[in-house]
């Protein structure tokens, strides 16, 4: 899922594609201490013991002990050599794992089998000092067979009806998680149901003011353009047609979308139907925080937990 390095932006380097290519380009990576928090189902603790064999992350179980001890048991898993931090409860587990990222006792979080809004909530308090000056953001990394380069999706996890300011924190999060996988000036395609400004429809005047922002170096690292409907972003051809003159048009490399539901939606088509992999990462923390899906896959998990590290390492030279 890796653009490859920075001067082959959006070129696919070797012959291996998605959740591979990604393990293979992160496989001399130095491992990072993560909390994942409340494994405490089968899948959950499976992924993070795969990411753990795959030598990306050092676990730190932060769980009920007894429940985490029987699930391993049940599932087959061993735990041996595994760091466990013993609380009562899942609310527990994420303040527990928020206050250890703080104190930089470990560098990446990774969501169990508690809820988002559990684990979010931890992180978002006072207290937990993991605020930046940035909102709280979601990115799906994909790949399919049907697109010619990795692609983020974004917002379609966190934000359910995002304003203005909103969404010029997550084209930037964003913009941010491109750079780190390889894409230098990533293609930002602000979408909306047509690619024109229509005082009716909000998403396309938020997709002309974003627009407007980066020319006025208010949103940097990235090339916008918005409204553009999907096929337009993604189809040179469909660009074409529409008489559409961009550079990003047909060839995006970000795709925002203009809220939750839309962008949820289109996610799981193309898992479902494109056979897609995805990987999903929270941005805007202290840390990279990998959030799961119940329905996640282990190989979706274990890709999620090499675009973590690959943040760790670059937060330990330039901290968000």
């Amino acid at each position: 899922m890796t653009a490859g390095d920075p001067a082959d932006a959006g070129a696919n380097t070797s012959g291996l594609r998605g959740v591979e290519r990604l393990i293979a380009h992160v496989r001399d990576m130095e491992p990072v201490r993560m909390a994942v928090v409340h494994p405490c189902d089968a899948l959950s603790l499976g992924g993070a013991m795969d990411a753990r064999a795959a030598g990306m992350i050092i676990p730190v179980l932060v769980a009920p002990e007894a429940k985490l001890r029987r699930v391993a048991t049940d599932a087959g898993i061993d735990l041996a050599g595994c760091e466990i931090v013993d609380v009562p409860h899942s609310h527990a587990a994420a303040a527990r794992a928020a206050q250890m990222a703080c104190r930089g006792e470990v560098e990446a979080l990774m969501k169990g089998s508690l809820h988002t809004d559990e684990l979010l909530g931890a992180i978002v308090a006072p207290e937990a000092g993991l605020r930046t000056g940035r909102r709280i953001t979601h990115c799906f990394v994909m790949e399919t067979a049907a697109y010619p380069r990795p692609f983020i999706i974004t917002d379609a996890a966190v934000n359910i009806a995002p304003d203005l300011e909103a969404k010029a924190d997550i084209v930037r999060n964003a913009i941010d998680l491109a750079h780190v996988i390889g894409v230098a000036l990533p293609k930002v395609a602000i979408l909306a149901a047509v690619e024109t400004v229509n005082p009716r429809m909000p998403s396309t005047l938020d997709a002309a003011a974003l627009c407007k922002m980066a020319d006025r170096g208010q949103i940097t690292g990235g090339l916008l353009d918005g409204p553009l409907a999907f096929d337009n972003a993604v189809s040179p051809d469909a660009a074409r047609v529409k008489g559409i003159r961009s550079a990003v048009a047909g060839v995006a490399d970000i795709l925002v979308v203009p809220d939750l539901e839309s962008g949820n939606m289109l996610v799981k088509q193309l898992e479902y139907m494109g056979h897609a992999d995805s990987a999903g990462i929270v941005m805007g923390a202290r840390v990279p925080i990998v959030l799961t899906s119940r329905a996640d896959s282990r190989r979706s998990r274990l890709a999620s937990c090499a675009i973590a590290l690959m943040l760790a390492h670059r937060f330990r030279v330039a901290p968000p």
